[in-house]
């Protein structure tokens, strides 16, 4: 071959060796560049996650207090996680059957089970129980010391929520679900401050992909969640429940019920009752027994398993803040405001009712309660007689125009922003839809749906000089020293009407309590302002008919009111949706039905609230109660002395009957106990060493529906005794009783009597 030929042979080879050379160390360079800065992140975080095994640690949630600080409403306290470090048991044979038999027995799990899992070796954490108790870990504390076992099992702390209240106030607190994270009310609201920051259990993995032991772990400590002190005050939240659900049970309410107060000023919510609710240490659990029981009676499958998720998520609902009504002629108070502020009316401006209006453009006319007509009255006159037509004409004389700027102004258009979960968006005619029929409908509160929340708030700007405040039912974040992290916002909104205008509306709602359609509210020594409603559920009523052409109409009973009148600090809003009448006894009325139980929540709460009882010269000389003195400890002469003074009859039981024998007995018990109510000229019972508890004890008779006449003799023939509240009416009966009929009591007891009338003074019906 020539040399010519070989060379260049030679000079390609060398020619295509380098071209691979730099071709492979090209490609090496290039997947080095690749691997190291733009994948070399991603290979790092799967490499420590191969390495290292990372576990949650939960932080301790926040605790949840009432209004005082004191009374924990929620709190979360220590459970634990058992876990099995099974490459410290998988070589001792006797020492695995003892752990799965222990354990099996302890946590109630499948003793094969556990035995299969102990013998996983190089394993150094599987969890076997979750939310374990004190009482089991302390059991599984005493297992290992009894059987030496130093490794192999551990007990990791963990948390679980408490509601100690139970049902109290559980649809504003919510409940957490499994992993701790909130599920319903503040809980959910409130979860970025409740729940804190988790934090991590880093353990080192082998070559294997083993968990290696425990002096390679490392801890991130958790932080724990902020606590909540609330506005809600846990007696007044227990009181509103205690009464609402007594309004249920008596009045046989068919779709719930709300009863929420307010502080005027500060829109501080001091108690929001609503009708269904729940146990949130058992959510899940259905408690109206008489539905459980329907679902429970239907066949197995999807309807059956709808059914119970329909009724668990009522029960969770809060229906003050997410459900919609409408408010009837409570709203009265709001349009006899914007009247007056714009000056169309005058307190004594007189306006004639016949009984009904017709309105261009409807079929039939509307028609005052009172079908005959009121006549010729005044504005404050025709708000106590709480008539449609005037409110009619208040309406006209507004136009739609200023209607709809106080309606928005008044906070009906916007959500009111409360600290809750799913409030609801009010449904109302717009400006551009709202012809004279709406218009006039609506003045009277009929035909537009809002919240309860929506009309306590407007309602206290009524009271407060005419203010719309924030409703809120957080007062205050705190961290666990104390150190108060956020307040809530009690800054006013805006200023609806003047505070003329609100001193002119709360005489006139006073005087409504005093001797208007309102006086089922009414409470002796107090001075409520107060408005009634019973609205009419149209739509629920036309949707009837087309199943029912005998369908009856459905009614919502409700009352709002304030107090004390001259400076109104507290107000309330009690209302029942659906009573029914045919097994109540024919009461679907506001004044009937919701007037007792506001009258009743307001006895036992103004005390309580620290507002002074005031009696006016009419209730101090015909109604006025008195405290019983105490006497217990004294002689009977000494009792009969104190007695005597305070202008109260007495009864003596047991030894000592006798005058003469006055100074050798003294009184060891009293009924009424001393400071507590009895009427005026009323008797007190004094008892002393001898009696017979069974001649002294007598059964509550039932004044249900009983006028006050006979309502106060029954007790009488009983050795009861009776103090008087809600409406003096002639036609008023007992709608509530303090103590139910058939206990058994001491002679001399008082029992609170509450009176309603049954007339209806709100609704309108078009014929």
């Amino acid at each position: 071959m020539a040399k010519g030929t070989s060379e260049k042979i030679r000079r390609k080879a060398i020619t295509l060796m380098c071209a691979l050379l730099v071709a492979g160390f090209g490609a090496a360079a290039i997947s080095l560049v690749h691997w190291q800065l733009i994948k070399g992140e991603e290979l790092s975080a799967k490499a420590m996650e191969q390495s290292l095994r990372s576990t949650g640690l939960p932080a301790m949630r926040g605790t949840i207090y009432d209004a005082t600080g004191t009374k924990v409403l929620a709190q979360s306290a220590s459970v634990w996680t058992v876990v099995l470090e099974p490459h410290y048991l998988a070589e001792n044979e006797n020492l695995r059957r003892t752990v799965a038999n222990g354990l099996s027995e302890i946590l109630e799990l499948d003793v094969q089970d556990l035995y299969e899992r102990t013998g996983v070796a190089g394993s150094y954490y599987d969890v076997i129980a979750r939310k374990v108790e004190t009482e089991v870990r302390d059991r599984i504390n005493k297992f290992m010391s009894d059987n030496k076992i130093g490794s192999g099992i551990r007990l990791i702390p963990d948390y679980k929520r408490y509601y100690p209240y139970g049902t109290v106030a559980s649809n504003i607190l919510g409940f957490t679900g499994s992993d701790n994270s909130g599920l319903e009310g503040l809980e959910a609201y409130y979860e970025e401050e409740l729940s804190g920051s988790a934090g991590r259990l880093i353990a080192a993995k082998n070559a294997f992909g083993t968990d290696m032991p425990f002096e390679y772990e490392q801890i991130v400590e958790a932080e724990n969640g902020y606590d909540l002190v609330l506005t809600i005050d846990e007696t007044v939240q227990s009181v509103l429940e205690k009464y609402l659900a007594e309004g249920i049970e008596k009045f046989k309410i068919k779709n719930g019920a709300v009863a929420v107060m307010m502080d005027v000023d500060t829109g501080g919510i001091l108690g929001l009752a609503t009708h269904p609710n729940y146990d949130p240490n058992d959510p899940f659990t259905i408690l109206d027994e008489n539905l459980l029981k329907e679902i429970e009676a239907m066949p197995d499958g999807e309807e059956r398993d709808e059914a119970k998720s329909d009724a668990r998520y009522t029960q969770w609902r809060n229906k003050a803040v997410s459900d919609l009504y409408y408010p009837g002629s409570v709203y009265k108070m709001c349009t006899g405001s914007m009247g007056i502020e714009e000056g169309v009316i005058s307190e004594d401006s007189l306006y004639t009712c016949t009984g009904s209006e017709k309105i261009e453009g409807m079929k039939d006319a509307i028609h005052c309660w009172n079908h005959g007509g009121h006549g010729t009255t005044t504005f404050r006159e025709g708000l106590c007689n709480s008539c449609n037509p005037w409110f009619m004409h208040i309406a006209g004389l507004l136009d739609v125009d200023l209607f709809c700027r106080y309606r928005e102004a008044f906070g009906f258009v916007d959500r009111t922003g409360i600290d809750l979960p799913g409030e609801a968006q009010s449904l109302l005619h717009s400006k551009e839809n709202m012809g004279e029929v709406e218009l006039k409908i609506e003045a009277f509160g009929q035909n537009f749906s809002i919240t309860p929340i929506q009309m306590i708030t407007a309602s206290a700007a009524v009271a407060n000089g005419g203010y719309l405040v924030r409703p809120h039912v957080v007062d205050r974040i705190v961290d666990e020293d104390g150190n108060i992290v956020k307040n809530a916002d009690r800054s006013y909104r805006r200023q609806v009407v003047s505070e003329e205008t609100s001193a002119i509306l709360c005489d006139i709602l006073r005087q409504n309590v005093a001797s208007g359609t309102a006086r089922g509210g009414y409470v002796s020594g107090y001075r409520i302002c107060g408005k009634t409603g019973t609205s009419e559920k149209v739509d629920k009523h036309n949707q009837d008919l087309l199943e029912d052409p005998n369908a009856r109409m459905t009614y919502i009973a409700s009352y709002c009111g304030f107090a004390p009148a001259e400076d109104p600090k507290y107000a309330l809003l009690v209302f029942f949706d659906e009573p029914d009448d045919l097994e109540n006894g024919g009461y679907t009325a506001g004044n009937a039905i919701a007037g007792p139980i506001f009258s009743a929540i307001m006895q036992e709460l103004l005390p309580y609230l620290g507002v002074e009882v005031k009696y006016d010269d009419d209730e101090y000389n015909e109604h006025r109660d008195t405290a019983a003195p105490s006497v217990v400890g004294m002689t009977v002469k000494e009792a009969v002395a104190a007695m005597r003074e305070a202008g109260l009859e007495y009864d003596i039981e047991g030894s000592g009957e006798d005058e003469e024998d006055w100074d050798r007995y003294s009184i060891t018990e009293q009924i009424p106990e001393g400071g507590t109510t009895v009427p005026q000229n009323g008797k007190v019972v004094l008892f002393t060493t001898g009696y017979n508890v069974n001649d002294v004890m007598v059964e509550v008779p039932d004044l249900f529906q009983e006028e006050m006449i006979n309502a106060v003799y029954i007790a009488a023939e009983h050795d009861l005794q009776v103090t008087i509240n809600g409406s003096r009416d002639d036609d008023a009966v007992v709608m509530m009783q303090g103590i139910p009929a058939g206990e058994k009591v001491k002679k001399g007891t008082v029992i609170t009597l509450t009176f309603g009338s049954k007339v209806n003074t709100d609704i309108y019906t078009p014929e």
